[in-house]
């Protein structure tokens, strides 16, 4: 229960006034159920004619100071109800006054379904607004953890968090709030009447109650460690399918369609054998709980019937059959409250697994007195170290590279090619050495100011389930159509752009799936050249195209480093000889580094890249 209470000061304070409304409103649902449970007395008097006392009126009010205090105000209310009720006997007969008891039931019993109803109605936008604030907060903090985090996490399962996880906890614990709000208020109102009328009475059933709640929560605390594998395990069936949908034409290639279903249908196996459980145990709530309940009531009918036939209870017959009703209907309210335990306990498993993203530290941060940072004249790598785990990935890398010069990268897989570029916009943060730009360490600026400097082309084009209008104008706010128009244009974009069913305004599927490689990634230029970087960062963008599209692509990204200070990766290296600047990457160090024509007439790494792409 601590790990609720900590859920609740988490993510319910912005709906403070919603909460005080729905305990208000309980409060009055559970005075006025109590009120019309109280007509029984009368009620069972007349049929019964079981009272032929004379009652007098008597002044009264109500003191709340002590117990003694307000069982006296309650045995005037009741003495006054009861002489009431006796002069309407009297006066307009019994039949008559069953017909105003019943008025009076019907009045007392709307308005407590109307004050219900009301406290249902309050909930409603904290429930909601939760879980939406949760959803909210998941994706604020994936958009700004590092990509380090993403590399030791399945995407799959972080999916499952986002949707499995949070609908769990949306039926699990925020459904339950209303009952965790409304039956403690129930359970303390029925139980202050119960003491009101019988402390005797209520202190034996104090003593069997503890019994009853301690069985209950034994079964809760497994069901919460059973809930957390069950998401854990459904974190991996998401893995399995996301894994699926990506390397699907691989699957079929490889004609691995039953490799793969018979791994899914193992694994999916290991989840019901899991959820079976899960759901057993908190099935078990409701049964135990009205078991437990009405042996309870057994015992105590036992017990007070047997004061009353031995003529030495406090309270009469009629009286005793309320005081049972106000006692059964406590039942419901702890049933409610005992699934709900059971419920915040599978919903609690949910959120321990949220929080694995909304409690992780981003590695990469802004420093607390940001420095302004411009490109004029050069970016220096300086001495710099990496590593991912264990082994160095790049080793006293030194580097300049000029204002207006590209400088291409080149290697075998695995050399840290990549590595050097995803350090320069911070994607990963140096653990030796510095990069900086004019003097400036890129860890000393803002990350916004950083990257605000560069635009990406990359191997495989991020395209985004959009117009191709809002792809190329993805993060610059102020485009207009006119410049957007312009970008695509010098990419060699415009013409397939207007050609297709409603120009920029065509929706280009999935990842850009209606497009083909080449086009794919004119757009991705495009976006680019939009953006207007002063540092462009080239990631293998011609590698995996076909020799036309290639021709067209590497037109557009002429257009787009001209005057840029521009990084290329690059396998091919017939893309790069005219880089001001070449250096080749072996198992972390630059191994060689000049010119196209120097580096053939060294006759070392890069020769023998070039010539095995010459045979």
């Amino acid at each position: 229960m601590k790990d609720f209470i900590q859920i609740l000061r988490r993510f319910v304070p912005p709906y403070k006034k919603y909460i005080i409304l729905n305990i208000v409103f309980n409060f009055l649902s559970a005075i006025l159920n109590l009120f019309a449970f109280a007509l029984i007395i009368p009620i069972l008097r007349i049929l019964f004619r079981i009272d032929e006392t004379a009652f007098e009126y008597m002044e009264w009010s109500v003191d709340f100071s002590n117990v003694e205090s307000l069982k006296a105000s309650a045995g005037a209310l009741t003495n006054n109800f009861s002489w009431y009720v006796s002069n309407l006997i009297e006066t307009e007969g019994a039949s008559y006054t069953l017909i105003i008891l019943g008025v009076f039931l019907v009045v007392m019993t709307f308005l407590k379904v109307f004050t219900m109803y009301m406290a249902f109605f309050t909930m409603i936008p904290i429930r909601t607004g939760v879980v939406r604030d949760i959803r909210n907060q998941i994706n604020h903090k994936i958009t700004q953890l590092s990509l380090g985090f993403f590399s030791e996490e399945r995407k799959g399962d972080i999916i499952a968090r986002i949707s499995g996880d949070v609908n769990e906890v949306e039926t699990s614990v925020m459904s339950s709030l209303d009952m965790l709000f409304k039956n403690p208020i129930l359970i303390l109102i029925y139980l202050i009447g119960m003491i009101v009328i019988s402390w005797q009475l209520t202190i034996f059933v104090l003593i069997l109650l503890p019994l009853a709640g301690y069985l209950m929560g034994l079964v809760g605390k497994k069901l919460k460690r059973k809930s957390f594998e069950g998401q854990q395990q459904w974190g991996l069936l998401m893995s399995q399918i996301e894994e699926t949908l990506s390397g699907l034409r691989i699957i079929k290639a490889f004609n691995a369609e039953k490799k793969i279903q018979a791994r899914f249908e193992a694994s999916n196996d290991v989840f019901r054998n899991i959820t079976t459980r899960v759901y057993r145990r908190q099935q078990m709530a409701h049964p135990m709980s009205e078991f437990l309940g009405t042996a309870t009531i057994a015992i105590v009918l036992w017990y007070g019937g047997s004061l009353i036939l031995s003529n030495n209870s406090p309270i009469d017959a009629s009286t005793f059959i309320f005081y049972l009703v106000i006692f059964y209907s406590i039942i419901n309210p702890a049933k409610d409250l005992s699934k709900s335990v059971y419920s915040i306990q599978k919903g609690l498993a949910s959120m321990e697994r949220i929080d694995k993203i909304l409690l992780a530290e981003s590695t990469i941060n802004n420093p607390a007195e940001p420095k302004p940072i411009a490109l004029k004249e050069k970016i220096s790598y300086n001495g710099v170290w990496f590593k991912y785990q264990n082994d160095w990935v790049l080793k006293d890398i030194n580097l300049d590279v000029k204002v207006g010069q590209t400088v291409a990268l080149v290697g075998q897989s695995g050399s840290g090619k990549s590595t050097m570029i995803d350090l320069l916009p911070r994607f990963y943060d140096v653990l030796e050495g510095s990069i900086t730009i004019d003097g400036t360490d890129v860890r000393e600026a803002t990350l916004y100011d950083l990257r605000s400097l560069m635009g990406n082309v990359n191997q495989e084009a991020i395209l985004f389930n959009d117009t191709f209008y809002n792809n190329i104008a993805f993060g610059v706010e102020s485009a207009t159509q006119q410049q957007v128009e312009e970008a695509a244009r010098i990419a060699n974009a415009h013409e397939f752009i207007i050609a297709s069913e409603d120009g920029y305004q065509t929706q280009i599927g999935d990842r850009g799936g209606k497009l083909s490689g080449g086009q794919r990634q004119r757009i991705s230029i495009a976006r680019a050249i939009l953006k207007n970087p002063p540092i462009l960062i080239l990631d293998e963008a011609t590698s995996a195209l076909d020799t036309e599209s290639e021709r067209l692509v590497q037109d557009a990204l002429e257009n787009l480093m001209r005057n840029r200070t521009t990084l290329v990766i690059a396998h091919r290296l017939s893309t790069i000889r005219n880089a001001d600047l070449i250096c080749v990457l072996h198992e972390g160090e630059i191994v060689e580094r000049g010119c196209h024509d120097e580096l053939i007439a060294l006759n070392g790494y890069y020769k023998k890249l070039y010539d095995m792409q010459s045979v």
